[in-house]
């Protein structure tokens, strides 16, 4: 018998993730009964969650008031965001799973934290700690020893390299690289393709080669 699943936010990552659990019950893991909860869906997000054969069934608060327990995944890329999704279901019955799609490489000794998602090519070698419902987007790599606070997110083809500590909702940008031994502070934001050389203060914005 399949799980039911909500996955909250029918856009683009949402669908993304929807993806990624079809995947994970065709590799012989979980097999979850999947359906979409999103405040405001967009007509073009909707039509494309009908064209998975899927669809959106009601609204964040509706889920909050569920009468059983029901498991959930916060595919919404804005960290604060997915924060403020997490504490509006506060005290309801709900779980978290942890998504990793099957062509992700995650070493044994790596943590994950609940509703945290690992997109296809991802690289997590060894001794790693992924906070709560952090997204590792699609090719990334994630160096020996490093740390991943919570909501904070990986875009695709980043390069986070040994020991490097990333604090809660913190974002690295497409494609950039974060030099070995080096922490990015709590809400700050690493731009696409920059290369950060230096450590990083809490809510700071950089950019460029190297970042600044």
């Amino acid at each position: 018998m399949s799980t039911p699943l909500y996955i909250i936010g029918a856009g683009g990552f949402g669908r993304e993730v929807f993806a990624i659990v079809q995947a994970v019950r065709e590799s012989g893991g979980e097999d979850y009964d999947v359906t979409f909860v999103d405040d405001h869906p967009a007509p073009v997000d909707l039509a494309r969650v009908a064209a998975l054969s899927a669809e959106v069934v009601g609204t964040v608060d509706g889920l909050k008031h569920s009468p059983g327990p029901f498991a959930a995944v916060v595919a919404i890329g804005a960290n604060s965001l997915r924060r403020r999704v997490v504490e509006r279901l506060a005290g309801a019955p709900v779980t978290y799973p942890v998504l990793v799609h099957p062509d992700a490489t995650v070493g044994r000794d790596v943590q994950l934290g609940d509703g945290t998602i690992v997109a296809p090519g991802a690289r997590l070698s060894v001794s790693i700690r992924i906070g709560r419902h952090v997204h590792i987007d699609q090719n990334v790599t994630i160096g020996h020893d490093s740390t991943l606070g919570d909501f904070c997110r990986v875009n695709p083809q980043a390069c986070v390299s040994g020991s490097v500590a990333i604090g809660d909702e913190a974002l690295v940008g497409a494609a950039a690289t974060v030099l070995q031994g080096l922490e990015l502070g709590t809400g700050s934001v690493v731009g696409a393709g920059a290369v950060v050389t230096r450590s990083v203060a809490p809510g700071t914005t950089v950019k460029g080669v190297p970042a600044r």
